[in-house]
């Protein structure tokens, strides 16, 4: 979906950012998702299922990197296409598939996998779809198998949180507390072996220098500061953030098939 094709008062938070030029959404940044990485341990050849896999970068990254092989699903047909261009281009169509579905269908998916890799996923469930998501990802992962998941945190006040959190991201974003998130992992048969949390900053302009680097930065910057409807919706979120900056938070876990 193109700029000129969204429409910013009622698109969701994250696509509201990618249209400014953000290209690193996750709530504990790239830091956050290395260190899950880490904790994965990847050998040559094993399978890892990503859920909302969108342009494919982190798919191409993991096969690149661990040698991994990657099935994606991506629900945007958009999304789908630029995916299995950027594959193409990187000349790994025999280690990544893009399949174009619904997370909530994974029983389309054949087989079993090493690892499922969700990241800003869970966050944006109810309970019951967080539920629901989670017996879907243990079924899918081989006997002691990892999933290597990356969410938002609420340290506190998630009811409040989550009502201001869907009026700025139009989204149902459910985030929750450490205990609330392992209990979740939990009563889905997936046993918590590390897990780490810290601060969202998302929006912080010194943490986007370092993210983004100096130009995409200035380039953000300048789509905030020049259009009007991104500008309102970005301070609107960022009013959010602020507001919670105590409470508001990423978590990150690596939890292993029982």
């Amino acid at each position: 979906m193109t700029n000129s094709t969204l429409n910013f008062p009622t698109a969701s938070g994250h696509q509201v950012l990618a249209a400014a030029g953000k290209k690193y959404l996750r709530p504990g940044r790239r830091i956050a998702t290395e260190q899950l990485l880490q904790w994965a341990d990847f050998q040559p050849g094993e399978t890892v299922l990503e859920l909302a896999s969108s342009f494919g970068y982190s798919a191409i990254s993991l096969a690149q990197r661990y040698h991994v092989k990657v099935v994606g699903i991506e629900k945007d047909t958009d999304s789908v296409t630029r995916a299995r261009a950027n594959i193409r281009a990187a000349g790994l169509e025999n280690q990544i598939e893009i399949i174009e579905g619904d997370i909530f269908h994974l029983d389309k998916i054949p087989g079993k996998f090493d690892y499922v890799l969700a990241e800003a996923i869970l966050t944006m469930q109810s309970p019951q779809g967080k539920a629901k998501l989670l017996a879907a990802i243990h079924h899918h992962l081989k006997p002691g198998g990892k999933f290597l998941s990356h969410e938002l945190l609420a340290r506190n006040q998630e009811e409040e949180i989550r009502a201001d959190l869907a009026r700025v991201i139009r989204v149902n974003s459910t985030p929750l507390s450490q205990a609330n998130w392992i209990t979740a992992l939990t009563t889905a048969e997936l046993e918590v072996q590390q897990h780490l949390t810290g601060s969202l900053n998302l929006l912080n302009v010194r943490k986007m220098l370092q993210e983004e680097g100096i130009f995409n930065t200035m380039r953000i910057l300048g789509n905030i500061l020049t259009q009007p409807s991104i500008r309102q919706r970005v301070l609107e979120m960022r009013q959010i953030f602020h507001k919670y900056r105590h409470e508001l938070g990423y978590i990150i876990i690596c939890a292993v098939a029982e």
